[in-house]
């Protein structure tokens, strides 16, 4: 699976995202490093995952109820093909407590 350019760089951030976390510091953190617009995409794609896990929707519905592109809601799905199976399990069961709360 292809994770980033620059493995260090990659392992950095996530260290430091890490330790952001562990601080409370994390939304601040975030706020630094993204502007609006990447923390408004970080969220739609959240939303597509989610979407795409419940599998109530066709791709075309998901583009149509949360107004993006069709290669956003295609790089979501083939994302989702290349995670292990076990992770993606975890994301849904998470992602449905989040929705019910």
């Amino acid at each position: 699976m292809y994770i980033s350019r620059n493995l260090d760089q990659w392992n950095a951030f996530l260290a430091m995202l890490q330790t952001a976390f562990e601080q409370g510091k994390a939304q601040d953190f975030l706020t630094l490093l993204l502007t609006a617009d990447e923390r408004d995409a970080v969220g739609l794609r959240l939303q597509i995952v989610s979407q795409l896990l419940d599998k109530n929707l066709s791709q075309r519905e998901i583009q149509q109820n949360l107004n993006t592109s069709a290669a956003t809601i295609t790089r979501g799905s083939n994302m989702i093909k290349t995670m292990d199976p076990d992770f993606m399990k975890w994301v849904k069961q998470h992602l449905d407590s989040v929705e019910k709360n």
